[in-house]
C-alpha cells in the first residue's frame, strides 16, 4: 500500500464546539470559517438553539449572533446531545450559571458516561444536579446565583474544566482549576481572545469576573486527532508520503505526532504559523522501521483520543508498545481498552488488556477478520486504517459511525491510497 497527495482533514472538533458556544455568550456577531460540520457539533448547535440561541445551520462559513453572557433561556424541551460528551459537559457549565432548569439526555452510549465528575465542581459552585444513579444521563441541573470554587480535578479532564470556567465566567464568579496534569487548552486559548480575565500557571487555571465577553472570528483548524489516522497511515505505508495541510499543532493536542516520531516515522512540519491564537502547520508523513514504544503518565492527555489508532499502528512495528496511564479510555464512547484489544485479538494480532492500558506485540503477519465498533468512530477510523496495511482483510462491522467526527473519511482515505 502507498500513500500519496495532500490532504486538509476537517475543522477540529474541539474548537469547533467552543466557537458556538462563546459565540453565543458573547457580544456581538461571531463569524465561524471552517466549522467541522460533524454529528457531535450539529448536536451542540441544536442544543444551544434549545436555549434560546440564533444559530444558523452549519456552514463554511457562517455568523452567529450572542446574546451576551446571560442571554439564554429556559429550554422548551430536553437538551438532545445525541453522541456528544463535550456538548453535554460544557453546556452544563453554561446551565448552571443561569436561572434556569434543564435535562441533559443522549444516546445510549452517551448516556453511559460518567457525568458526576462535571456535577461535583458545580456543585460546589452552587448548582443543583441531579443524576440517576449509574451517574450518567439523563442529567438536570437547575442553575442560579453560582459562588467562587477552588477545584481540584482528581481527572485530567478538558470538558470539566472548561465547564468550570464557563460557569464561573457566566455568573461573574472567581474559579481556580487545578489538574493533576494539562489538558487541551483551547477554552482558556479562546476564552482570552475574547477579553476574559484569565491566568495560567502550569496546570492551574484562574478566572476572574468579567462583565463580558467579545465577539469575534474564529477559522477552525484543522482536526489533529482527525489528521493523526492520516499520519498513521503513512507510517504503515510501503511507501509514499502524505502533506497534512493547516493541522492544529497545540502542545495539549500533538502527542500522537511526537509518538509516531518516536516509533520510527518521518513527521515533519513545514509553514508553521499561528492563525485565531493557535499553532498551525502542515504535517509531512512517510514510513519508517516502525519498533515499539512506550506511552504513559502524563504524556496520555496530549493522544487519548489516539490511543486506539496507535494500538493498530503498534501491531505492524517490531518490538512490543505499552499503554499505561489510560484508564480513562474506558469511559470513552466504548470501553476503549477492552474493545480495542478484543478486535485485535478476533484479527489475529498479540495483544494483552492491561487495567490502564494495554501491550501490543507487533508482527508482520497478515491480519483478518471482522472488527465491532460498539459504534464508536475512533475504533471505525483506526481499524479502518489497519485494513488498509499491505496483506490485511478486516472488515469493519458500523462504517457510518464516523459521521460522529469526520463523515468524509471513508473516501478522503480511498484518495490518498494506491496498491
Amino acid at each position: 500500500m502507498n500513500v500519496h497527495g495532500s490532504l486538509r482533514v476537517p475543522g477540529d472538533k474541539s474548537i469547533s464546539h467552543r466557537s458556538l458556544i462563546l459565540g453565543t455568550i458573547a457580544d456581538g456577531d461571531s463569524r465561524i470559517r471552517g466549522i467541522l460540520p460533524s454529528a457531535d457539533v450539529h448536536s451542540t448547535a441544536s442544543v444551544l438553539r434549545t436555549l434560546g440561541a440564533e444559530i444558523p445551520d452549519l456552514a463554511p462559513e457562517m455568523v452567529v449572533r450572542g446574546s451576551g453572557l446571560r442571554g439564554l433561556s429556559q429550554p422548551p424541551a430536553p437538551l438532545d446531545c445525541g453522541n456528544s460528551g463535550t456538548t453535554t459537559r460544557l453546556v452544563a457549565g453554561v446551565v448552571a450559571a443561569l436561572p434556569i432548569r434543564a435535562t441533559f439526555v443522549g444516546d445510549a452510549s452517551l448516556s453511559r458516561r460518567p457525568m458526576r465528575r462535571v456535577a461535583r465542581p458545580l456543585e460546589a459552585m452552587g448548582a443543583t444536579v441531579e443524576l440517576p444513579e449509574h451517574g450518567g444521563l439523563p442529567m438536570t441541573i437547575r442553575g442560579g446565583q453560582l459562588h467562587a470554587v477552588d477545584w481540584t480535578s482528581e481527572t485530567a479532564s478538558a470538558q470539566v474544566k472548561s465547564a468550570i470556567l464557563l460557569a464561573a465566567l457566566i455568573a461573574g464568579v472567581r474559579a481556580e482549576v487545578t489538574e493533576p496534569v494539562k489538558t487541551r487548552d483551547h477554552t482558556e486559548r479562546m476564552l482570552a481572545a475574547r477579553g476574559a480575565h484569565l491566568t495560567v500557571h502550569g496546570e492551574q487555571v484562574v478566572i476572574d469576573p468579567s462583565d463580558r465577553v467579545d465577539a469575534t472570528d474564529v477559522v477552525v483548524p484543522g482536526d489533529p486527532s482527525s489528521a493523526a489516522f492520516f499520519a498513521g497511515l503513512a507510517a504503515i505505508a510501503d511507501e509514499g508520503s502524505l502533506r497534512l495541510e493547516n493541522v492544529c499543532v497545540n502542545e495539549t493536542r500533538k502527542g500522537f505526532f511526537y509518538q509516531l516520531r518516536l516509533a520510527g516515522a518521518d513527521v515533519r512540519e513545514e509553514n508553521r504559523r499561528m492563525e485565531g491564537g493557535e499553532p498551525v502547520a502542515d504535517l509531512i508523513v512517510s514510513p519508517g522501521e516502525l519498533h515499539g514504544s512506550v506511552v504513559e503518565g502524563a504524556r496520555v492527555p496530549s493522544m487519548v483520543d489516539e490511543l486506539p489508532l496507535l494500538a493498530c499502528i503498534a501491531t505492524r512495528a517490531e518490538g512490543e508498545t505499552l499503554i499505561t496511564g489510560a484508564g480513562e479510555l474506558r469511559v470513552k464512547e466504548s470501553d476503549r481498552i477492552t474493545a480495542v484489544v478484543d478486535n485485535l485479538r478476533a484479527i489475529g494480532a498479540d495483544a494483552e488488556e492491561l487495567p490502564d492500558g494495554m501491550l501490543i506485540r507487533g508482527s508482520s503477519r497478515p491480519l483478518e477478520g471482522r472488527v465491532l465498533t460498539h459504534g464508536d468512530h475512533r475504533l471505525a477510523m483506526a481499524f479502518g486504517v489497519l485494513s488498509a496495511a499491505r496483506g490485511n482483510s478486516i472488515a469493519i462491522d458500523d462504517r457510518d459511525c464516523v459521521a460522529v467526527s469526520y463523515p468524509n473519511f471513508w473516501s478522503d482515505l480511498e484518495r490518498v491510497i494506491s496498491l
